[in-house]
């Protein structure tokens, strides 16, 4: 007698003891990758009078409140330094999107000599890891006059290599008959670039967006570097005064975490669709 089968979401018939490994490792990996932030939410939301090292742990809060919010803003100038924050990943994004879509364009379209060799440069720049450029990027600040500002934060990653490979990947997705026919019609390179290739590949903008915004946001190491004026300071440096003022007191940690992951959310919330869509349009293929 044949075993019952059962089919997953793609329609494919497997056996039930797969699809409840498949769902049992997917649990698992759920409860690593965002119990923590569970955990830190709940401990943010923890009253003053509250174990929160108690055995076993209690994952709810007793007497839920935020005050803890309310201290970390009174603690440090949390709202200044996420504005900062907020001025450089906006930045960030503009600079990416822009700069990454010309530059995929002019990889994936244009016939010029030398195409192979800036495609090639792009990829070796991704291999060359951040901590080897610090010494060099910091030089060229400073003999151009930006340390301490946010633009010596914002121009070492405002065209990132895996955006302008993202966006090249995109374009070439796209079917050439249609841009060919465009030209055939009059339209000039800008033309085809602005009306025809760039609205074809918004998901794949917004992938961009969400990593440039992301990896501005998050950057400790670099603007720590940089900046040296306590009121030019972004959130990621603000927050680490949380741990030296109040080491014993997690309840403010967490909050000042929660603070810095929530912008985060909400524009995952608001890009999510364009996200998945542009996931499959800017893929590299093999």
């Amino acid at each position: 007698m044949n075993a019952p089968t059962v089919t997953d979401a793609e329609g494919r018939r497997v056996a039930p003891w797969q699809l409840v490994l498949r769902y049992v490792l997917l649990i698992a990996v759920l409860a690593l990758t965002v119990g923590p932030f569970l955990w830190q939410l709940s401990t943010s939301l923890k009253g003053p009078h509250e174990d929160i090292f108690s055995s076993p742990p209690s994952f709810l809060p007793g007497d839920p409140t935020l005050g803890n919010y309310g201290r970390v803003a009174d603690t440090i100038p949390v709202w200044d330094y996420a504005f900062n924050s907020l001025k450089v990943a906006a930045a960030n994004v503009v600079t990416n999107c822009v700069g990454a879509a010309l530059a995929g364009y002019a990889l994936a379209r244009m016939r010029y000599r030398g195409r192979r060799a800036a495609t090639l440069a792009f990829i070796l720049a991704m291999l060359v890891p951040v901590e080897g450029l610090i010494i060099a990027q910091f030089t060229t600040m400073r003999e151009l006059g930006l340390n301490n500002t946010l633009i010596g934060v914002l121009l070492p990653g405002s065209i990132s290599a895996i955006n302008v490979l993202l966006m090249r990947n995109a374009f070439l997705n796209l079917p050439l008959e249609v841009e060919e026919a465009a030209f055939v019609d009059g339209a000039n390179v800008w033309q085809r670039f602005l009306r025809i290739a760039l609205p074809s590949v918004k998901g794949t903008l917004a992938v961009v967006a969400i990593f440039a915004f992301m990896g501005a946001w998050d950057d400790f190491l670099w603007p720590l570097i940089v900046l040296s004026d306590p009121d030019k300071f972004t959130l990621t440096i603000g927050l680490n005064y949380l741990h030296g003022t109040f080491a014993n007191d997690e309840r403010l940690v967490a909050a000042g975490t929660i603070i810095a992951v929530a912008p985060l959310i909400a524009l995952f919330a608001c890009l999510q669709r364009y996200f998945f869509r542009g996931v499959g349009e800017g893929a590299v293929k093999g």
